[in-house]
């Protein structure tokens, strides 16, 4: 029976190394820049608590001390992605900052990508704003970006709107839907997502967005597409449902998938407006 030992290692060892290269981001760097879409901007560089440095476009139409978003874009993107949605805002005269999440387009690595990592990367970037704007601050994210943003709203005090966009529900719901796919066993997945939640340092009710949004005191608003297939509309309505209908607002737009950047542009006086009213 000694042989049984160094062969239980050998499975823990393919079921840690399995898992962490499945859910690993992929890298893609940016193949456009602020510049064709003719706005101008300063290449930046956005430290972490971590000692990394976040790669980033900051882009000023008017003054420094105007209203700020922070864009942040989803898994496996980068910053370069989330211009279509930067322009319109950049127009009605807001400053943008866009940030690729570490592991990212061009920012550097740091261990293993995570929402959480991404919510910490948000929060740098606003602290970076607070050292070189005294103009309010917005947080817009798409997807985990999305997601991310809620979390760090809800822990923060010095931010004026969020705007969520293709936001899931919750974590574990949401990796189960993947687990599935894949036709894992479901004891293994669930020994799947309490490793996850080990490594992240967080339970996943902690920081799902239909809890993380009861928590935010500033206005919010949900976007969604209605034929998103990879966060379906029923995590759109999950979390619509825990909002404050007083100071939050939705907007589910037709035909929109989830990759769909250009249907949400089209919606982006929607945007504007709200930011204008928020910031």
């Amino acid at each position: 029976m000694l042989w049984l030992v160094p062969a239980l290692a050998v499975l823990a060892t393919g079921f840690v190394v399995a898992i962490h290269f499945g859910f690993k981001a992929p890298r893609v760097e940016e193949v456009q820049d602020p510049s064709d879409f003719a706005m101008t901007f300063r290449q930046v560089s956005v430290p972490t608590a971590q000692g990394k440095n976040l790669y980033g476009w900051w882009l000023v139409p008017e003054s420094e001390d105007a209203p700020n978003v922070v864009l942040l874009h989803g898994w496996g993107a980068n910053a370069g992605i989330m211009l279509p949605l930067a322009e319109p805002l950049y127009r009605a005269g807001f400053n943008v900052l866009l940030v690729d999440a570490r592991g990212h387009g061009r920012s550097p690595a740091d261990g293993y990508s995570a929402m959480p990592k991404f919510a910490e990367d948000a929060g740098a970037a606003v602290e970076w704003l607070h050292a070189h704007s005294n103009g309010r601050i917005a947080l817009m994210g798409h997807s985990v970006g999305a997601a991310a943003v809620l979390l760090e709203a809800s822990r923060r005090d010095d931010i004026a709107a969020v705007i969520s966009i293709a936001s899931f529900a919750h974590p574990e719901a949401l990796m189960q839907r993947w687990l599935a796919r894949l036709r894992i066993p479901r004891p293994v997945a669930r020994a799947v997502l309490r490793y996850i939640e080990w490594v992240i340092g967080y339970r996943f009710e902690a920081i799902a967005p239909v809890n993380t949004i009861r928590n935010i005191r500033v206005p919010v608003l949900l976007v969604h597409g209605d034929k998103d297939r990879a966060v379906p509309v029923s995590d759109f309505d999950e979390i619509a449902a825990q909002r404050d209908p007083a100071k939050d607002e939705t907007l589910l737009v037709a035909g929109a998938h989830h990759g769909s950047i250009d249907k949400i542009e089209a919606h982006a006086d929607v945007l504007v407006r709200f930011l204008k009213r928020a910031l």
